[in-house]
């Protein structure tokens, strides 16, 4: 037993070994959290040997003996003897230890993973808009190639072109289906940059709406009809939006992609969530640069 006890002392010892010195960089003597955790590995270690050797020796060696309690089960008695004075000791300080560090040894207070990674995460953007600081057309479309692969890709597509209808097709700024539904509905979806929205039914003739709405999804070609005067109002007569006012409805414009990536969109396909927070501001116009490079 005891030659059992030691081979599996020397197998925790060198694994704990192995794994200080193999991890290296992992272990940063600074780090009084990875020494506090080593430390009670070691602890542990020793309590469990001691323990190990003491009562195994004990069992091997001394009888029972003492008052039989009156209870019974199954013929087992139970003696009246005080628990072992290590047990007790060992709980009582269990408990004490179980205060220290919840409120001192793992200072809540002082270190937190989240605070930490919050930091790593700023300092991270930090050094990315210092890098990215002026970037060139080509770095723009290049690095928004690499956001709309990983972010967008999923639902528009690789060619971003919808995926027959699941998402808006972005190689053309609008449909026909979705000029008609938020003349019908309104829309007040990107209040952040136009907080005024756009109330339903500003044309309330059928044959206004389809002309429009064809109008406007075949890239302000042709002869303007007289109905889209409502709409220039707010979006501009050659329908690039006014600031604070309407969007761009003849492009994707920086101001316009970044609307809809922090409130989401509702239209006739259905609802895309926001993506507030998951790109910085370097990446949403480098973003809105791709999406206008591959435009029809």
């Amino acid at each position: 037993m005891k030659s059992m006890v030691i081979g599996g002392i020397i197998l925790i010892i060198a694994l704990m070994a192995g794994t200080y010195f193999v991890a290296g960089d992992a272990f940063d003597s600074d780090d009084y959290i990875n020494s506090l955790t080593m430390l009670g590995a070691v602890a542990i270690i020793t309590i469990t040997v001691f323990v190990a050797l003491k009562y195994v020796n004990q069992i091997k060696n001394d009888t029972a003996s003492g008052e039989l309690a009156n209870e019974k089960w199954d013929g087992i008695g139970e003696y009246k003897n005080p628990i072992p004075t290590g047990w007790g000791l060992a709980f009582v300080g269990t408990m004490v230890w179980l205060l220290w560090y919840w409120t001192v040894g793992y200072p809540t207070n002082g270190f937190s993973q989240i605070g930490q990674w919050n930091e790593e995460v700023n300092d991270y953007n930090a050094k990315f808009a210092s890098k990215w600081e002026n970037p060139s057309e080509d770095t723009l479309v290049s690095m928004g190639q690499s956001v709309f692969l990983v972010q967008c890709a999923p639902c528009h597509g690789v060619d971003a072109e919808g995926i027959n209808g699941k998402a808006q097709n972005l190689t053309h700024r609008i449909s026909k289906e979705s000029v008609e539904y938020t003349i019908k509905n309104g829309s007040n979806n990107l209040q952040t940059a136009f907080p005024g929205g756009m109330p339903p039914m500003m044309l309330t003739e059928q044959a206004d709406i389809d002309a429009v709405s064809s109008y406007v999804a075949g890239g302000f070609k042709g002869e303007q009809p007289a109905a889209f005067g409502v709409c220039a109002g707010c979006h501009g007569a050659d329908g690039k939006g006014i600031a604070f006012v309407g969007p761009n409805i003849a492009e994707y414009d920086d101001t316009l992609v970044m609307a809809v990536l922090t409130n989401g969109k509702k239209g006739h396909i259905g609802t895309m969530p926001n993506f507030k927070g998951r790109l910085n501001p370097t990446q949403e116009k480098a973003l809105a640069t791709y999406i206008r490079s591959i435009g029809e």
